[in-house]
């Protein structure tokens, strides 16, 4: 099979949670298992970092990323899902996967993929293991692809567990409280390995620190560790001043400037701080340089994404309750005449949550994903009118964000968000081309 054919191959033939949804989640840890073993468990053969959270948990994995690249280290870089292009999924040094590795390893295990029947994600992530081990990675960040406890990349023994934030995501599958989704998450927490919650709730707290106390792992509250005192936001840069427990004051800056990053930036600080103690070399000059260039070392995109000026055109993967209030948060620190928002979800989210918390003086532009799990732009639409969101219905995210374009004037904005699966529909280069956009 060429590229092109794996790629149907293990699209069509394994279960994919954005075309299936949760049909698509194995509920054990059975099938990774068998892999790896298949394959000497390859998992075993470099240091890791395990990145688990409802929102952040993305960002914070390729601010680590990052930060490892820079201080000299051959770093491995797990996430999910994908924008554009499957290899986004699994990097080395920022480097995607060769097209040839992804040929030749479904080409080697198709007998035991006939055999077992493993998820989409099964495979990916047995895929990420071995090639971080054939290129002798020395630490790979591995972001859970959802929940914890079960997720298919909760087979390694970390350095450090990191939990960024619960919030309300994926109930059907991780529980109906936060205490339930608390306890998912928390289910990477290791024997006696140290981990860093980056944010908690009065319902939350407890859970991480009893599952910590019988773990006997080390808790380092992030909130408590770092204060975020002073932060400056424009539509590219963010910085942050943070003041240390013992008064000692730090300033960050990051190229990816979502007012929601500040969280981000406190948890992925935290960590650096415990594994200094555990002996990596992470110099502060290594962090600085690179938390200020974490897109153009890692490929992250769709977090605040700034495509276009004049109108400016922002793709944000914001997808959840959460996510979309910190989303809004960041508009209200921005100065502009009208807000387009161009917005497409799936239907296993939240769908009425989110929809109260944006703006009725926005104009509403509602369209889908070309996925089988996407809400059809009509009942999104239907929904929104219900809460005083009016505008009309587009076929697909290019016609809804053309559209959008054409109404709006300079000094206005045009925000993309609701679903991951959305933005990676979005055609950037038309804009990223124009004359009106040069990036700082």
């Amino acid at each position: 099979m060429n590229y092109r054919e794996t790629l149907d191959y293990i699209y069509q033939k394994l279960p994919m949670y954005s075309r299936m949804g949760s049909a698509a989640f194995k509920k054990d840890l059975t099938n990774i298992r068998v892999l790896c073993e298949h394959l000497g468990n390859p998992q075993q053969h470099f240091k890791s970092i395990h990145i688990a959270g409802t929102n952040g948990k993305g960002s914070v994995s390729h601010m680590l990323g990052a930060v490892f690249q820079t201080a000299g280290y051959r770093t491995g870089l797990y996430t999910s899902p994908h924008l554009y292009d499957f290899r986004e999924r699994i990097r080395l040094n920022g480097a995607v996967i060769p097209e040839e590795y992804v040929m030749d390893f479904v080409e080697k295990l198709k007998p035991l993929i006939e055999k077992i029947e493993p998820s989409f994600f099964e495979i990916t992530v047995a895929m990420a293991f071995q090639f971080f081990a054939d290129q002798k990675a020395d630490v790979a960040i591995i972001e859970v692809g959802l929940g914890g406890r079960l997720d298919s990349t909760n087979i390694i023994t970390p350095e450090l567990s990191v939990i960024t934030n619960i919030g309300w995501d994926h109930m059907n599958m991780l529980g109906n409280s936060l205490q339930e989704i608390a306890a998912e998450k928390a289910g990477i927490i290791k024997e006696n390995i140290p981990v860093v919650i980056g944010e908690t709730l009065p319902e939350t707290k407890s859970v991480f620190e009893k599952i910590a106390i019988e773990k006997n792992a080390p808790v380092t509250w992030a909130e408590d560790f770092l204060t975020a005192s002073h932060q400056t936001l424009d539509t590219e840069l963010l910085s942050v001043e943070f003041q240390k427990q013992d008064g000692e004051n730090i300033i960050a800056e990051t190229d990816l400037p979502g007012i929601y990053q500040v969280n981000n930036l406190r948890t992925v600080l935290t960590a650096i701080d415990v594994l200094k103690k555990r002996n990596w070399q992470l110099a502060d000059a290594f962090v600085h340089d690179a938390l200020k260039q974490v897109r153009p070392l890692t490929g992250l995109g769709g977090r605040w994404e700034v495509i276009h000026r004049d109108p400016l055109i922002v793709l944000d993967v914001a997808h959840n309750g959460n996510g979309v209030a910190k989303m809004v948060e960041h508009l209200q620190h921005l100065s502009y005449r009208q807000l387009h928002l161009v917005i497409g979800m799936v239907k296993d989210k939240e769908v009425e949550n989110v929809l109260q918390i944006l703006p009725s003086s926005a104009h509403y532009y509602f369209t889908q994903a070309a996925i089988p799990r996407a809400l059809p732009a009509t009942e999104l639409a239907q929904k929104a009118a219900s809460l005083n969101l009016e505008g009309k219905t587009y076929e697909n995210v290019n016609l809804a964000l053309q559209e959008a374009t054409t109404n709006a004037e300079k000094e206005e904005v045009i925000l993309v968000c609701g679903s991951i699966f959305l933005v990676a529909e979005v055609d950037k280069a038309q804009y990223v081309r124009s004359p009106n956009f040069a990036r700082a």
